[in-house]
């Protein structure tokens, strides 16, 4: 369980970090000078969404570990044995979509859970980075 516990915090730690330093770099080119509003937001938009690829790639290196290394658990359900479907069982639960062809067992459940969790918090905190940033940026087009 102190496995388990330890990989869980290392993943929500790393990517909470990954995802604050993503957001200061979008906020810092946000403060450049846009003529084009709509190229900002393709920015913010393109670069929230890849911060959260690398946070669910994150999670997927947790789930090799956590199965290959330090056999707290296995996978089941329709599944080859190749990278993506780590990958694919992590977007699948940082987005909370939950299909349930891939499911874990054992400890990795755990895992799985915190990943639920910390995918709806880094979300929620993207959606409300960029209705600010939509919100500033709009709001001195439309006084101009």
């Amino acid at each position: 369980m102190i496995t388990t516990l330890a990989l869980a915090t290392t993943a929500v730690v790393a990517t909470v970090l990954m995802h604050y330093e993503a957001l200061q770099l979008l906020s810092r080119i946000a403060r450049l000078n846009f003529r084009n509003r709509r190229t900002l937001m393709l920015i913010v938009m393109f670069g929230v969404f890849v911060s959260h690829v690398f946070e669910i790639a994150i999670y997927a290196g947790a789930y090799w570990f956590g199965e290959t290394v330090a056999d707290i658990g296995k996978f089941a359900g329709n599944r080859a044995t190749d990278s993506m479907d780590y990958f694919y069982l992590s977007a699948e639960s940082f987005t909370s979509l939950g299909m349930g062809d891939i499911y874990p067992l054992g400890h990795l459940r755990l895992i799985c859970g915190i990943e639920v969790l910390n995918g709806l918090l880094l979300i929620a905190w993207s959606a409300s980075f960029t209705y600010l940033i939509m919100e500033r940026t709009w709001g001195l087009n439309a006084t101009r």
